[in-house]
């Protein structure tokens, strides 16, 4: 996530106080975890790209919102902030598109999901995975290693009112929409959403191409996971699709098999590392992600949701 990389420019931890998966740093009030972000909400701008047949993607402050605008609606995929909704709704309309009929959530966290406060209390229908749901109706520690976030459970309203296990389909807009979801990855309850007509994807954070992914393995998430779920995408699409991020650019697949090669090497270095009783200090020191670190930045939050992520194999 692109806020990670910018936490760990203003807050970084010596290798020595950084956090293991039991000691998160105080959590931060949402402002001052804005300010840390850099994300300023009065004067954000929401830009975007646009595809073939009515398909768009948003880029503001948070996760990046897919868009689908047609004869039958206008279908999103995450919705930032409740903050941002009048400037999101203005680009939508600017789109050619009215009200908001569905909105899918690829995971549950607060910069992907909580526009759902908005939009749910306007009558969208509001999609997402069954731990999704399940995760928004309680209060969870977001430990970023960096800094930390207690996000509270969302109001009622603001909840999914669509769930599903392993996939489901929408027809809308002339396209046939698939929603993915392959196991624990970046949390329990990712999605991805790839409309087949179009041959666009959008993986929320089980990609990121902003820096180095986050794995909330305080909540579930995994590195195994990350790599499988990228691995089922990658079987599902093909050379000519357009892969929507989490966070960051658009790219295609190539870009896709790149990122997923790259947390199977570090996987495997880590999990190496991890036998031989190495310890995250350790982990650090071994410069696990050398040939990549000029281009994603700070390894610190990943590797160490990572190790944590991956120690329970060794038990």
């Amino acid at each position: 996530m692109k806020y990670f990389v910018l936490l760990f420019v203003i807050m970084m931890p010596s290798l020595s106080s950084a956090h293991s998966a039991e000691d998160a740093p105080e959590p931060l009030k949402l402002d001052a975890l804005m300010t840390a972000f850099g994300w300023d909400i009065d004067n954000a701008e929401i830009k975007y790209q646009q595809f073939d047949d009515g398909i768009s993607v948003l880029f503001g402050l948070g996760g990046n919102i897919g868009v689908s605008i047609g004869d039958d609606g206008v279908f999103i995929i995450d919705d930032q902030l409740p903050q941002l909704m009048p400037k999101i709704k203005k680009v939508i309309a600017d789109l050619g598109g009215d009200k908001i009929d569905f909105a899918v959530n690829t995971h549950w966290h607060f910069d992907h999901a909580e526009g759902n406060i908005a939009l749910g209390a306007e009558g969208t229908w509001l999609v997402a995975h069954e731990n999704s749901r399940e995760m928004m109706q309680g209060d969870h520690l977001i430990n970023m290693v960096a800094a930390s976030y207690n996000q509270l459970a969302y109001p009622k309203t603001a909840l999914p009112d669509i769930t599903f296990v392993d996939a489901m389909q929408f027809h809308i807009n002339g396209q046939t929409v698939d929603l993915w979801h392959f196991g624990p990855a970046h949390t329990t309850g990712d999605t991805a959403v790839y409309f087949r007509e179009s041959n666009v994807v959008h993986l929320g954070d089980v990609y990121n191409n902003a820096g180095y992914p986050f794995i909330d393995s305080g909540n579930g998430g995994s590195l195994d996971g990350m790599i499988h779920f990228c691995s089922q995408v990658i079987e599902r699409i093909n050379q000519e699709t357009v892969v929507i991020p989490g966070h960051g650019g658009v790219t295609g697949y190539q870009a896709l098999v790149d990122y997923t090669e790259m947390l199977t090497l570090v996987r495997n270095r880590l999990m190496a590392l991890i036998k031989q009783g190495a310890s995250l200090e350790d982990v650090y020191a071994a410069n696990l992600t050398a040939e990549f670190d000029d281009k994603l930045g700070s390894n610190v939050g990943f590797l160490n949701r990572a190790y944590y992520s991956m120690q329970s194999k060794t038990k």
